[in-house]
């Protein structure tokens, strides 16, 4: 080989050795030297050198180039960034997420490419004070990083008592109460006379025989009934929701119970059943004293006011039976099926001795029971869920003639109501309350 030939070939050697060395350092360094672009990246990267100390970094990817780590391992950590969390404000040493590592001998405590102008913190921090979502980093000198999350808004259900509501709701109940008992007090002189017209064919009437203590025992059951549903709706934490939805439907039964049993008259379902002898007239003063004597007795046989017949499509015993097992079973605890069943065991034998006392005709205890039933369970149904109190295209429920009436009361209810309760006087919690100077 010739002496050109060898120093040819030394040259390319050379030139070979040099590239593999570049190429090494160049590839180095765009690991180390991560670009501006991920300052925003979800994953994590090597800390870059410093900027003052680029001959630093460069001795550093030499030794790295030539297999030595232990410098490379002094100036570089490896920095894992939080993705979620915004640009947090820097203190004047500049140290990098409180890491504690001081400024000298190449550790990452100095000044930082990520946060290199005071101006950009100060912008940072005016907006995270102008956001009020906003999670705010706290450095320490531990090294801990404290992450201030607010609360989350979240939007509770509403049961407003809205006393003055349910008072206007009873103020309905009374009305149709009283426009109940003047229906039955214009419509006892049209009664056909039993000596004339006797009972309508019955299945059930025309085999059992008549008992007129059956009518009482009824009535007791219903007085029972009524005070265990009043003692449920006062315990109970929303009971002024819970009163304005009775009133209401009770409101809603008294009205069309006075239309159905004063657009057609029945005869006598009962042959000894008392009624007060006809006047063949009437007058506003008859009528009063009528209605008067009716709400005295608060529509029961057994005060001895009742004496005006006529009232059967729909029966009424059959209504208040029904509406107080629905009570019961809707806003007592769940715990109580005991309860439940008992309510509606006394419910049942109630409707059972009003038919065996001949009171009412079987289509008027089975229209009561069908009229009740879909009342309360159409009504708690809208009642229940938000889109049915809105008028819309598909909600063939905001045709019901009593919508407007409905949607004024239960407009401000966030919703189901839930089985809470608590004691209903002011007294008892006022001295078990605790004292706010007090321990124990």
């Amino acid at each position: 080989m010739t002496t050109a030939t060898s120093g040819y070939m030394m040259k390319l050697q050379l030139l070979v050795i040099e590239t593999e060395y570049c190429w090494r350092k160049a590839l180095l360094r765009m690991v180390l030297d991560h670009k501006p672009t991920n300052l925003h990246s979800d994953y994590g990267s090597f800390d870059r050198a410093l900027p003052h100390n680029r001959e630093g970094n460069d001795r550093d990817i030499e030794a790295a180039v030539d297999g030595s780590t232990s410098g490379m391992a002094q100036t570089s950590d490896i920095y894992q960034r939080q993705p979620l969390l915004p640009g947090a404000p820097i203190n004047k040493t500049k140290e990098r997420w409180g890491s504690g590592v001081g400024s000298g001998g190449g550790g990452v405590g100095t000044s930082s490419d990520y946060y290199d102008d005071d101006d950009d913190n100060n912008n940072d921090n005016n907006k995270m004070d102008n956001d009020n979502h906003s999670r705010q980093c706290i450095q320490n000198g531990s090294g801990i990083v404290k992450i201030d999350i607010p609360v989350p808004l979240r939007e509770e259900p509403r049961f407003p008592k809205e006393k003055w509501k349910t008072f206007l709701a009873c103020l309905f109940m009374a009305f149709n109460f009283i426009l109940t008992t003047t229906s039955l007090a214009m419509l006892h002189e049209r009664v056909p006379d039993r000596a004339v017209y006797g009972p309508l064919p019955d299945i059930v009437l025309d085999n059992v025989e008549a008992q007129d203590w059956a009518l009482s025992v009824s009535e007791v059951l219903i007085v029972v009934s009524s005070n265990a549903a009043m003692i449920f709706i006062i315990f109970h934490k929303h009971r002024f929701i819970i009163m304005r939805r009775i009133f209401i439907l009770m409101g809603l039964l008294y009205m069309m119970r006075s239309i159905t049993f004063y657009v057609t008259v029945m005869p006598m379902s009962s042959k000894t059943y008392f009624c007060s002898p006809k006047l063949n007239h009437t007058t506003p003063l008859i009528i009063a004293k009528r209605v008067i004597q009716l709400i005295s007795g608060f529509g029961l046989a057994i005060n001895g006011k009742h004496t005006y017949c006529g009232d059967f499509i729909f029966s009424g015993h059959t209504t208040i039976l029904v509406l107080c097992y629905l009570i019961i079973k809707e806003y007592s605890p769940k715990r109580c099926k005991p309860i439940h069943w008992l309510a509606g065991i006394t419910a049942f034998v109630g409707v059972v001795m009003v038919l065996i006392s001949h009171g009412h005709y079987t289509i008027d205890v089975i229209i009561a029971y069908w009229v009740t039933t879909r009342l309360w369970f159409i009504y708690h149904t809208m009642a229940n869920n938000p889109i049915l109190k809105l008028h819309g295209p598909n909600n063939f429920l905001a045709r019901l003639w009593w919508f407007p009436l409905f949607k004024y009361f239960e407009k401000n209810v966030g919703g189901v109501v839930p089985r809470q309760y608590e004691w209903p006087l002011p007294w008892p919690r006022k001295f078990l309350a605790k004292h706010p100077n007090r321990d124990s």
